[in-house]
């Protein structure tokens, strides 16, 4: 298994595009799975058209499902902090996709992102794991 570890700021854009990397990674392994992991609480990963607008609307959704305010138990940081904490019971952390000859199989469509809504932490780390498959 080859793995690797990106840094990304997300300080700029809360929904960051993560396929050029991605597919660089993948792109002299040949048959296989890769598993793209984000290894914190307040943060997911999604495949998702970007550029029509569904950018601006995943955030209007995450916000009408996890407001910004004070109700949640979780109360330390920034002001609805709390909801930054239940983003990855909707967004995963994890996402496994198949790689053919060195080429992601993903929908012409879709893109690999980051969604982090979480402004106390601009700083993370995106592991991807290339598996090969078996030889035959």
């Amino acid at each position: 298994m080859r793995t690797i570890e990106i840094d990304i700021d997300s300080s700029q854009q809360r929904i960051v595009d993560l396929t050029t990397q991605l597919e660089r990674f993948c792109a002299e392994q040949g048959d296989g799975l890769v598993n793209v992991f984000v290894p914190h609480a307040t943060a997911g990963l999604a495949l998702m058209e970007l550029g029509s607008g569904s950018e601006g609307d995943l955030r209007a959704a995450l916000e009408r499902l996890l407001p910004r305010d004070g109700r949640y138990r979780h109360a330390h940081g920034s002001s609805g902090h709390g909801a930054d904490h239940l983003l990855p019971v909707l967004v995963s952390p994890s996402l496994t996709l198949p790689v053919i000859g060195g080429r992601v199989a993903i929908g012409t469509w879709q893109s690999l992102v980051l969604v982090d809504l979480n402004v106390d932490n601009p700083r993370r780390h995106v592991r991807l794991s290339f598996v090969p498959a078996p030889s035959h």
